[in-house]
């Protein structure tokens, strides 16, 4: 499953080095202990070489022979340490190359999961937890990358070391390998039970995180809306609970892990005293040597406990098999379609067909929640956003779109950049179905300045020219002008320098829509597009805004939406939508001459400017 999510040829190479450097520490790992062990018999004992195993007296020979090694102990040790050393460099080796691997696969993970994030369907990221999706990408892909890391080379390590130490332990004595083995089965045994036991577990814990995750983001975007309520005990008593309930799934999985290590501790043991005690009784009786025990009892040690770690490879391999479902459960969801015929060219010709539209919820008739799971339940159909919507924008031509709130202004929009398809009718640029059109390309051809302009914790000249990143600084000055911020930002002490905080914090939200109408001006879209975008903005700068965008209409399509009819009332035509339908249509002084809502809106917007008027002019004194 997980060459499937990140494969990579080179990483098993990887694996393959730190397996082939495994095997090497582990085969001069054992030299070791025959060396002490055939030193104890044959040099320092008074054992005859006819009773020493036949692997013992080899060893002996390649050094010399029994009195060689008598009169040069030194040689013996010596060997022992160089082995050793060895062997720890290769072991090193290994956790090197393994490392390196897991490192490698974590990073092309995570890059695969940024980039799939990217092309999901909109209706995807409107249902998903943006802090459950945060913690799938880091904490699972880091419990990925520490399972490949430790675990996978060690799975390889207890499989040679069992396919190693018996034949060694069987050419010294059968009768002790018996003894070292008895218990090996019921660990290995126990550690399946309690990797089957605990799996679920770690789903659990798992998912409790990414809810603890979720709150806390949620907090701090809105850290300021906390404050202005004074609700930050309501705020620490909703984290209590996801945090409670992650502590009470961590304590429980703790406490498995613990009665697993305390078992398995106590079985290791006792299976090194049922070595040592039936060892001893068979040196007393002369059966064996006591340097056949010391070997027996090495090797056992270099067996018993990474079998007895097997337990905990199997826990961690738990997390992962948990942590791999859940990356996939993101894998799995289908991209938005790349294929359709790209836009080398935008006249800016738009024509809605009878669109109708719904936006998707859950059966109970709440936004439906993330699909997370083959079996998530099925999302209904909302009340339509748009019935039927027909009318046509001409090329160069500004429109603006009016109409309460809920009436699906915003939603033609985003029919229109493609990050919904209708389910009904068709939308038209330049004669060709957006449907058929490839969205990347089709969207190079607009600039738009959504609801809740979004800024980076960037410098303001990188914001400008996010909308086009080959704008030279002159073009971005002239995009400010045009958005009427290039004074308001040389005001500040490093000007286009100014590093503003996440999401433009350190900026008010007039300045923030400016900025973001400057970084699509500077795009030069043949379609523009001002999704209530002045709606901060106080009433000169407004028509400064306006003023300097009437100068350059002509070179784009303009789409403008808005509540204020000094916004609209520029404009060529303007539709007027209500319950998602097209109401009336017509410039803005047909409007004002038929009965309707564009007639009632102009009244009450002139009604409530004359008494702010009224209201502000200075009171003659009283005599």
């Amino acid at each position: 499953m997980l060459w499937r999510i990140a494969p990579a040829s080179s990483h098993r190479w990887l694996f393959v080095g730190a397996i082939a450097s495994l095997v090497v520490a582990n085969a001069l790992g054992y030299l070791a202990p025959l060396i002490g062990s055939a030193t104890l018999d044959l040099a320092l004992g008074a054992q005859a070489a006819g009773d020493a195993p036949e692997i013992s007296r080899r060893i002996v020979d390649l050094l010399g022979g029994p009195d060689t090694l008598r009169a040069h102990l030194w040689i013996g040790a010596c060997l022992m340490a160089a082995l050793t050393a060895v062997s720890g460099l290769f072991a090193f080796l290994k956790g090197w190359l393994a490392a390196l691997a897991s490192d490698g696969i974590a990073r092309d993970l995570k890059n695969r999961l940024y980039d799939h994030l990217q092309r999901l369907p909109s209706r995807y990221h409107d249902k998903a937890d943006t802090g459950d999706l945060v913690q799938r990408c880091t904490s699972d892909v880091e419990t990925i990358r520490m399972c490949l890391s430790a675990q996978v080379v060690e799975i390889g390590n207890c499989l040679i070391l069992l396919a190693t130490a018996i034949p060694v332990m069987l050419l010294l004595d059968p009768v002790l390998t018996a003894m070292s083995v008895m218990l090996i089965g019921p660990i290995v045994a126990f550690g399946w039970y309690y990797f089957r036991r605990v799996k679920h577990v770690f789903k659990q814990v798992d998912e409790a995180e990414g809810r603890v995750t979720s709150v806390v983001q949620e907090n701090l975007h809105g850290i300021r809306v906390v404050r202005a309520f004074a609700r930050q005990d309501h705020e620490n008593a909703r984290f209590a609970s996801p945090n409670a309930e992650y502590r009470d799934t961590s304590v429980r999985m703790i406490r498995l892990m613990a009665w697993y290590w305390s078992c398995s501790d106590l079985v290791c043991v006792a299976q090194t005293g049922i070595v040592t005690i039936g060892g001893a009784w068979l040196v007393a009786r002369g059966d064996t040597t006591i340097g056949t025990l010391f070997a027996i009892l090495t090797v056992l040690n270099m067996v018993l406990w990474p079998v007895r770690m097997l337990g905990r490879i199997l826990t961690d391999l738990g997390k992962t098999t948990v942590s791999l479902g859940r990356l996939r459960e993101i894998l799995d969801v289908a991209e938005d379609a790349a294929a359709g015929a790209p836009v080398p060219r935008v006249d800016g010709r738009i024509e809605f067909r009878d669109v109708v539209f719904a936006h998707a919820r859950a059966p109970d008739g709440a936004p439906a929640a993330p699909a997370t799971g083959a079996g998530a339940p099925a999302a209904a159909e909302a009340p339509h956003a748009l019935r039927g919507v027909s009318f046509t924008i001409e090329p160069g031509e500004t429109v603006a779109l009016l109409g309460p709130s809920g009436a699906g202004k915003s939603t033609l929009i985003h029919l229109l950049l493609r990050l919904y398809d209708p389910q009904g009718g068709s939308i038209l640029v330049d004669g060709r179905d957006i449907t058929a059109l490839e969205r990347r390309s089709l969207r190079t051809h607009f600039g738009v300045v959504m609801q809740e302009p979004f800024l980076y914790s960037k410098t303001l000249r990188e914001n400008i020219r996010l909308g086009r990143a080959s704008a030279a600084d002159t073009e971005i000055h002239e995009a400010a002008r045009t958005a009427a911020v290039h004074e308001t930002i040389t005001g500040f002490d490093a000007g286009y320098d100014t590093l503003i905080g996440e999401r433009g914090i350190t900026l008010s939200g007039g300045q923030r829509q400016r900025v973001a109408i400057a970084r699509a001006v500077v795009r030069d879209p043949a379609v523009l597009v001002l999704d209530d975008a002045l709606s901060a903005v106080d009433s000169e700068t407004e028509a400064a805004i306006i003023d300097a965008l009437r100068q350059r209409r002509h070179r784009r399509t303009t789409i403008v939406i808005a509540h204020r009819l000094s916004t609209v009332a520029h404009a060529d035509r303007v539709v007027v939508l209500e319950h998602g339908r097209v109401h009336q249509l017509g410039t803005h002084a047909e409007l004002l001459e038929q009965p309707g809502l564009y007639q009632r809106l102009w009244r009450i917007q002139t009604a409530v400017d004359d008494t702010a008027a009224t209201a502000v002019q200075p009171q003659p004194a009283t005599p």
